[in-house]
């Protein structure tokens, strides 16, 4: 009995300390990782519209919900839409751009975790180019990847209905000028 209340009282000291090393670890790293992140996604929405000197975000509740991007006159050149679905094994999360007439100008994918080789075909441009010059109704016209369907659906699913959802608040935004 006191053996085991001993060897108790170590394990949950062991685990203590461990959980209190991964708390100060994580602590430190969290900033960075965050930081990264932003980078990364100031780097996408330049690639995606690459007219555009300046984005500034359209919030929703603390939440992104697009970018509008401006030239270097401060004129209204497009919108980047930020979006999130799920695939076959995570979330993908997907930038797309958009003209003042609501054509996809570009699809990147942001972050995914799918299987690779397979799902992860959904970063090939082959497939990401069929989006170019597309209306939300059109988006039928995009094939899905064989062996990936789940995945590149999930993409195709995702685009169509973030546009499906925004198209109101982005014609007003057209009409205002942004």
């Amino acid at each position: 009995m006191r053996e085991t209340f001993k060897y108790a009282l170590i394990l949950g000291l062991i685990c203590f300390l461990s959980s209190s090393v991964l708390a100060v670890i994580n602590s430190v790293t969290e900033p960075i990782i965050k930081a990264q992140k932003e980078e990364q996604e100031t780097q996408a929405l330049k690639e995606l519209l690459p007219q555009a000197a300046m984005f500034k975000p359209y919030y929703k509740q603390d939440e992104v919900l697009f970018y509008r991007g401006y030239d270097s006159n401060n004129h209204l050149g497009g919108f980047v839409l930020k979006s999130r679905q799920r695939g076959y094994s995570s979330d993908i999360e997907i930038l797309v751009s958009l003209d003042l007439g609501l054509k996809i100008v570009s699809v990147k994918i942001l972050s995914q975790n799918e299987t690779p080789s397979i799902g992860s075909r959904i970063l090939e441009l082959s497939f990401l180019e069929q989006f170019r010059n597309k209306r939300q109704e059109s988006l039928g016209e995009v094939h899905a990847i064989s062996a990936a369907t789940i995945s590149s659906t999930a993409v195709i699913n995702s685009v169509k209905s973030k546009i499906s959802e925004l198209q109101s608040t982005l014609l007003e935004e057209i009409k205002s000028g942004g």
